[in-house]
């Protein structure tokens, strides 16, 4: 004999911090900013970005 399932699920807010979709997307797409960035110093200076900042 099969268990009852519940007739409605509760409405769970969404998380504030943590692993959420937002904050994936949101990390997501500041990694992608910040790689192209890294490509743009490069072309426009001709040197990675650690010579450009002076750390190599």
């Amino acid at each position: 004999m099969a268990t009852p399932q519940p007739k409605i699920s509760p409405k769970l807010n969404e998380p504030k911090f943590g692993f959420n979709d937002y904050a994936e997307r949101l990390n997501g797409r500041a990694a992608m900013v910040g790689f192209l960035l890294t490509f743009v110093i490069e072309a426009l200076t001709g040197q990675g970005v650690l010579s450009w900042l002076g750390l190599q």
